[in-house]
């Protein structure tokens, strides 16, 4: 570790990791819900349960992606993060934010009221006083990191990532807007959930990846710094107007339909371009990195974010298609293999790489972190690949044919028993990672004294 500061970033990514592991208990309690609706409908409603997978999702991708910044920016400025004190207290705010969220949602606090009572719309239930928190927290983040920045050396690296955090903060500001009809609620609505993690989030991810690359393969910066232009631009180009292919049916002018598919469609290109970018430098690395778990993620990430985000997004992203798709299980399918691919994975690439540094040792017990790679990649592929059919069939039977939604979501059950199957993989995945992750120090001089003696 070569700045003290750097060590800001492993209280963010504990937080972090604790947010996980609750996401994945929510997700597999949701799960079992679909084989049996019932389950705790009094105690907890689908609704909330529902709620709780979604907002820790964010929560904890975004105290990643803060960790991951106030590691990476001082070795990118070459100097100390401006002041560490206000990196607690950013962290602090959102801590208690989050923890008001779960109690709010939990036991339904303060219904109806504007201040202190849940919002309705999904993804940004959090009551009022939890956003201005989290617009708080996202001004003292950017300030912080902002004059870290000024103040030192400038790079491609550095430069994006704080464009796309500073991207992140102003669209969440529509979240504040709550207009009465509903069609321009939802088009305002898209603008934070899909510019966000279409659109900004790519900058973050891509800034990340570069850094991972460099880092892990040891190509030059120049050629890293190229390929990142090359990925941004095709991510803003696509990114923005791709917007549309969610304006198809809420009440939006005709247009929209041609401009969403058309752009969406170029979607896939920043998405590919990230996959060839992490192999090529792979390819071209002069660097035998001892952590090669954290190559592993990385490459992961770029391959399963290509296909979630790249390859599921494009199935059902033309007008035509998503006339009869939109709101089905083919939906669940691409986010689910997106947000893992895309944004789990970097998360943990970059944990996986820091954490050894900033723990003062050397790279824990690799096999169990990639094994844990291999248990929540392969159950997350075959979740994405059990909604993907269950979607089809279910676009048949209710778009096509008509069927009852209730009546079809009962030809669906055998889908639901493997999709909570592949839950559980993946969680057991998690705990494996978390594991390996804070493997002690002992153990890992004693592994390797037994294979230096071998």
């Amino acid at each position: 570790m070569k700045y003290e500061s750097q060590k800001i970033a492993l209280a963010y990514f504990g937080v972090a990791l604790g947010l996980f592991v609750i996401q994945i208990i929510g997700g597999l309690l949701v799960g079992w819900v679909y084989v049996s609706p019932n389950f705790l409908s009094e105690l907890v409603p689908f609704s909330t349960l529902r709620m709780l997978h979604t907002n820790s999702l964010i929560v904890w991708l975004l105290l990643g992606f803060f960790g991951a910044a106030y590691f990476l920016i001082p070795e990118e400025a070459e100097r100390e993060i401006h002041s560490p004190k206000l990196a607690y207290i950013q962290l602090g705010i959102l801590v208690l934010g989050t923890l008001g969220v779960v109690v709010t949602y939990l036991f339904n606090l303060f219904e109806g009221h504007w201040l202190l009572g849940k919002e309705g719309r999904e993804f940004i239930e959090q009551p009022v006083w939890v956003k201005i928190g989290i617009v708080v927290a996202a001004l003292i983040f950017l300030y912080n990191v902002t004059m870290t920045i000024l103040k030192g050396r400038k790079t491609a690296i550095s430069n994006i990532l704080v464009l796309g955090l500073w991207g992140l903060a102003l669209l969440f500001l529509f979240a504040f807007y709550n207009p009465h009809n509903l069609a321009l609620d939802k088009q305002y609505w898209w603008y934070i959930v899909h510019l966000w993690v279409e659109g900004v989030w790519e900058l973050i991810m891509a800034s990340i990846l570069a850094f991972l690359m460099l880092k892990l393969t040891g190509v030059d910066r120049e050629v890293v710094e190229k390929w990142l232009y090359v990925i941004v631009a095709a991510a803003l180009f696509s990114g923005i107007l791709g917007t549309g292919h969610h304006y198809y049916w809420i009440g939006t002018p005709g247009y929209w339909q041609w401009i969403g598919s058309i752009f969406s469609s170029l979607e896939v290109i920043p998405f590919f371009a990230m996959m060839a970018f992490a192999f090529v430098m792979v390819w071209k690395g002069r660097r035998d990195h001892p952590n090669k778990a954290a190559l592993l993620w990385s490459l992961g990430c770029a391959t399963l974010a290509f296909f979630g985000a790249g390859v599921w997004g494009f199935l059902h992203t033309l007008h035509g298609v998503n006339y009869y798709t939109h709101g089905t299980q083919i939906t669940a399918a691409h986010g689910h293999l997106a947000f893992y691919g895309a944004y789990v994975c970097l998360n943990i690439a970059i944990f996986t790489y820091a954490l050894p540094i900033l723990r003062n040792r050397d790279p824990y017990n690799q096999v169990l972190n990639m094994a844990a790679f291999w248990l929540m990649s392969g159950g997350m592929v075959f979740m994405t690949f059990t909604l993907t059919f269950a979607g089809t069939i279910q676009t048949h039977l209710q778009r096509v044919m008509g069927d009852y939604y209730m009546d079809v979501q009962d030809q669906l059950s055998l889908f639901y028993w493997m999709r909570f199957g592949s839950g559980v993989v993946v969680f057991i995945g998690v705990l494996l990672l978390i594991y390996s992750l804070a493997l002690p120090r002992k153990e890992v001089i004693t592994t390797d004294a037994s294979v230096a003696a071998e």
